[in-house]
């Protein structure tokens, strides 16, 4: 394979990925703010994340990949100004902050593990980092920092090239930075947000500028250098992070290390999805969760091959018929590759090739294949590398995929091995899922699966008494019912999806 290319934002170009330590790769990504559910704009960032950490075990790199759970300290406004998200939702909720952050963190590693998201080697959860936080604080507090009465503040103009990651100093970058009495520059912000007099809030702590909560942007900055050390090798996040979050993580970073660097070598930013009406919010209090999908009877990993049908750097537009059309493609290889383990499951029965047992896993892969590769899958998985090592090129490899899938006149086992190889880094469960497994009952059926097979069994002997009448008028009843009958079909029936 050749060298892995990235999309460095701060450079604003391409690069050659070469580790911090050699053979090793540590990667922190922005997590969530867990104080509502994630929608599906939210967890595309994770999609990515995840892609670009099993395309650097695909390059054979051992990863370290963090994730933290911010539980304090994100205000209403990423600009640095409004309430602290997690306070204000427990107010309006009445309930314990700590299990506002419980619920939330568990929904968010539901829809983690829906969109078969694999387990980052730590979960930073910001909360258990507190002491740290006001440690490294105190660190940079002479230099690089001063005190207002509503807490403590980081002057930007102490560090090299403030903002150089942002597109520009503009209305849009710097200038949404809260106003704050008192600030020397536009663009400082908060390391530490005093609780106002008169105030208590749920989460609060003593620190040498008085009770109160660490300033969101600190809470990266600590948590990554804590669990990958400085300077570690890639920064992932959205696009959004790129303009005030990321910016302010560099310049604590550069006063932590008393050096310009950013503290990491790579900085990447996955684009938004966007639906017509524009970038998807919460602010509404309706959006789109992982968890509706699947109420609408969409395999959540329909979700995951959208995402990777557009590259991460692209804006994505979410509809339903885009949905339906992935799920579509999806059933496709699904249904393929099942094909092809049938065929290998016949030929160890007739004792045409030797028993396989892994062939069932997805972690069978060529290296466990005796043999020379044949010429056709070596070229498509010479393409398949070239497209993730060219910035993780996702809409080429899963093209690549497919045209693996469809070969023909193949050993079958390097046939299912070479899939195999592909999918683990794509992530879409292809040696495993089944085409039943992706009939996802949506939460409006008014018929139970039960009840469909027995209605079948009913039409089948219908057709067989050449009673047409009772046949159709069952189907009728199907169609009204949100059932298509697939007749010649071996899974008989599916959900017919309402978009």
């Amino acid at each position: 394979m050749s060298e892995l290319k990235l999309f460095n934002s701060l450079t604003r170009q391409l690069e050659t990925f070469t580790p911090v330590h050699a053979g090793e790769a540590r990667v922190y990504t922005c997590g969530p703010t867990v104080y509502n559910y994630p929608h599906i704009g939210n967890m595309r960032a994770y999609v990515f994340a995840d892609t670009l950490g099993r395309v650097l075990s695909y390059k054979g790199y051992k990863l370290t990949h963090v994730i933290n759970i911010t539980d304090v300290g994100h205000l209403t406004d990423d600009a640095d100004a409004g309430e602290d998200k997690m306070e204000k939702m427990a107010a309006e909720k009445a309930q314990s902050i700590w299990d506002i952050a419980k619920h939330y963190t568990q929904a968010y590693w539901d829809d983690i593990k829906a969109l078969n998201i694999r387990q980052p080697a730590h979960w930073s959860i910001a909360t258990e980092y507190v002491p740290a936080m006001i440690a490294y604080a105190e660190s940079i507090a002479d230099k690089h920092c001063y005190e207002l009465e509503s807490g403590l503040y980081f002057d930007t103009s102490t560090v090299a090239n403030y903002g150089a990651l942002a597109r520009a100093k503009t209305e849009d970058g710097e200038g949404r930075i809260e106003e704050v009495e008192g600030k020397r520059h536009a663009a400082d912000f908060a390391i530490w947000r005093k609780t106002p007099a008169g105030e208590t809030r749920q989460m609060e702590w003593d620190s040498p500028w008085g009770k109160g909560a660490p300033g969101w942007h600190l809470e990266c900055s600590v948590m990554s250098e804590a669990l990958l050390g400085l300077p570690f090798d890639i920064h992932t996040g959205g696009i959004d992070h790129r303009e005030i979050h990321h910016p302010n993580e560099i310049a604590q970073n550069q006063a932590r290390c008393g050096s310009d660097h950013s503290g990491a070598r790579f900085w990447m930013h996955n684009n938004f999805l966007i639906e017509r009406s524009g970038k998807m919010s919460k602010s509404s209090g309706e959006f789109l969760r992982v968890q509706l999908l699947i109420d609408k009877g969409f395999h959540p990993l329909a979700y995951r091959l959208m995402c990777l049908q557009a590259h991460y750097r692209s804006e994505l537009e979410f509809s339903w018929e885009g949905l339906q059309a992935a799920l579509v493609r999806l059933k496709r290889m699904v249904m393929a590759v099942s094909n092809l383990k049938t065929r290998h499951a016949e030929l160890v029965s007739a004792s045409i090739v030797p028993h396989k047992p892994m062939v069932e896993a997805d972690t069978w892969t060529l290296k466990q294949v005796q043999g020379d590769v044949a010429p056709a899958i070596s070229a498509t998985l010479k393409d398949f590398a070239t497209a993730v090592e060219d910035d993780l090129n996702t809409a080429v490899a899963i093209t690549s995929l497919e045209t693996l899938i469809g070969l023909k006149k193949v050993d079958v086992a390097q046939h299912l091995a070479a899939i195999a190889d592909m999918d683990a880094v794509l992530g879409l469960n292809l040696m495993t899922l089944t085409r039943q497994d992706l009939r996802v009952r949506p939460k409006a059926a008014v018929i139970t699966e039960t009840e469909i097979e027995t209605a079948l069994l009913l039409r089948k002997d219908a057709r067989a008494a050449k009673d047409f009448a009772k046949s159709d008028a069952i189907r009728d009843d199907f169609i009204a019912k949100g059932v298509e009958v697939m007749d010649g079909d071996p899974l008989g029936w599916d959900w017919k999806l309402d978009i």
